[in-house]
């Protein structure tokens, strides 16, 4: 199979070129950000557009269920929620700092 883009498997010998435009604002804040980390401005680009296109992917979870456990799995969202004395206390105690 032939591939033009590289997929981190290091088989590949040519890396791509990818260019997009952006405004000042946009891009002083993307250098800054990377500057933090101590990155290049492609790096951090790079790394950040990465993560966010796996965790995009990683939403698309598919499963698939027969029509029975469908239905069950479907009366579980439809259950009204359980009670539960513990969550009760967590969300109703006053925080710390208020």
């Amino acid at each position: 199979m032939h591939s033009s883009a590289s997929d981190g498997s290091g088989s590949q010998t040519r890396d791509v070129t990818i260019n997009i435009r952006a405004k000042q604002s946009q891009r002083d804040l993307i250098d800054h950000a990377a500057e933090v980390q101590g990155k290049s401005r492609s790096e951090f680009m790079l790394e950040s557009s990465y993560q966010k296109a796996q965790d995009v992917l990683l939403e698309q979870t598919f499963f698939g269920l027969d029509e029975l456990k469908f239905k069950q799995f479907v009366a579980l969202l439809d259950a009204p929620p359980t009670q539960d004395e513990k969550l009760h206390t967590l969300l109703t105690t006053k925080a710390p700092w208020d």
